[in-house]
């Protein structure tokens, strides 16, 4: 993750831009006029939709994008172009044809379920004027993109002599193009890196049936030698990502509870762009486009997702590192807003966890249990020190702080160096306040920055202290 967020690649997006547009309300009553549901429509959205929002991904991952469409000379064209510039979308490859329709689909949502879509939208292929003017900016800015995108969904922008006039340019600049294929016919894409079709339309594109590891070797094959194709791709929705180039591999993934996978292609397509051109592996890529899927399919609509909420949803799965749930002041902060905002309630313990032992982890277990996010405070090595004397702490801050984070009841451990936690506790202000059943009756710092506290009574006989007696006289427990 480190890598991701020093990370500001340039990519261009070609495709078929179109604007998402919901209605939210409430349904509760059918109409007297015919046997339909009255959503009486509480407020309205508007966001990219189609290749737009491959583009709301890469902006929200950071990304600096370009686009290069065809859109209407109409009200929809002129709004979808203030909304890419909105979010700093360079529009030079932008063209607009006369007479051209820009799509926008509109959506009614009530109690969080679609139950109505009408679009307006033209579906015919661009004119070789367009084709022409997108290709001419294309090349222009060729130099400056990291990788291209090309985001069909088959309303007439990818045309073939388009596709090719864009792979053969980009192949000749040695540039890398992804595409997010539509229809049954690959050959428009022939000589693009890779392809990222879902399992339905591999089988549709190959005519082969995937069933097993086999016919999903034998369709990726036929993908990479037809297409001619550096490497291959098919995404399996919950089972993962699977990749052939010189041999297969698939790449798992967990999903969390699945609300909407509207537009979770073009997450997986954008976070494979933005994993490449920052430097990933494609096994890395693979990896780092399955959190993103995961955490847009737990939202409603054509959704976004950001490197905090990625980091988030893997330490969740404990897929990370101990060092990414070791975080500073101004990290866990962030976190904390965010999980706040996301209705998570937020619990806090401190303690110096020296010689790590079972009555501590039985202790952060309880504790964790209060809530849905544990921040564990971890005193310094000169904060134990001044508490507990010069022989001590055993271990390192570092060492104590990657064990702790080991732990799965342990989100996020945050170290401070005063005697007592009561700066992080003022500026979290956690919901749960958590101390062991020794402070009964006795005053716990932090109490008026919390929820309510809660006391946990330690494991009969376990202690740091008594493990290093034990240690010293050579007895065993």
């Amino acid at each position: 993750m480190p890598l991701l967020r020093n990370s500001r690649p340039n990519i261009l997006v070609i495709g078929d831009l179109m604007i998402d547009h919901y209605l939210w309300g409430r349904a509760e009553r059918i109409s007297p006029e015919a046997p339909v549901q009255v959503v009486d429509v509480a407020n309205e959205t508007t966001v990219l939709g189609g290749a737009g929002n491959v583009i709301n991904n890469l902006t929200a991952l950071g990304a600096s994008v370009s686009v290069a469409s065809a859109i209407g000379d109409d009200a929809n064209g002129k709004e979808l172009t203030l909304m890419l510039k909105s979010i700093g979308v360079k529009t030079e490859g932008l063209v607009t044809q006369p007479g051209r329709k820009t799509s926008k689909k509109s959506r009614v949502i009530a109690a969080n379920q679609q139950i109505l879509r009408y679009d307006k939208e033209s579906k015919d292929a661009i004119t070789e004027a367009s084709e022409s003017k997108i290709l001419a900016a294309v090349e222009k800015d060729l130099f400056l993109y990291d990788i291209i995108i090309l985001s069909d969904y088959g309303k007439g922008v990818l045309t073939p002599a388009l596709a090719q006039g864009v792979i053969t340019r980009a192949r000749a600049g040695g540039k890398k193009v992804l595409v997010d294929p539509k229809g049954r016919n690959y050959t428009k894409y022939r000589g693009a890196h890779l392809l990222t079709p879902n399992k339905k339309e591999a089988i549709e594109a190959t005519g082969i049936e995937i069933k097993d590891d086999e016919s999903l070797k034998a369709a990726l094959l036929w993908l990479k030698s037809e297409c001619g194709l550096d490497r291959s791709m098919i995404t399996l929705s919950e089972d993962g990502i699977a990749i052939f180039d010189e041999k297969l591999k698939r790449f798992p993934t967990v999903a969390q509870e699945v609300y909407d996978v509207t537009g979770a292609g073009d997450t997986v397509i954008a976070s494979i762009a933005f994993g490449l051109s920052s430097g990933l592996s494609i096994d890395d890529a693979a990896r780092f486009a399955n959190l993103a899927a995961g955490v847009v399919v737990g939202k409603i609509g054509s959704a976004t997702v950001t490197l905090d909420e990625i980091e988030e949803y893997e330490a969740m799965l404990h897929q990370s590192s101990s060092d990414a749930h070791i975080k500073s002041f101004e990290e866990i902060d962030r976190i904390v807003n965010r999980c706040r905002a996301g209705g998570k309630r937020i619990v806090f313990t401190n303690g110096c966890f020296d010689i790590l032992h079972v009555g501590h982890v039985k202790y952060l277990q309880v504790a964790k249990s209060f809530g849905d996010i544990l921040i564990v405070g971890l005193n310094s090595d000169a904060s134990v020190r001044a508490l507990k004397g010069p022989s001590r702490p055993v271990n390192s801050e570092d060492d104590r702080a990657y064990i702790l984070a080991a732990l799965e009841s342990v989100d996020y451990v945050v170290k401070f160096g005063d005697d007592t936690p009561y700066e992080l506790i003022k500026m979290l202000c956690p919901d749960v306040l958590v101390k062991g059943g020794d402070y009964e009756g006795k005053a716990v710092v932090g109490t008026e920055f919390a929820g309510e506290l809660k006391l946990v009574d330690f494991v009969e006989g376990k202690s740091t202290t008594k493990t290093i007696a034990r240690i010293q006289e050579g007895t065993t427990c």
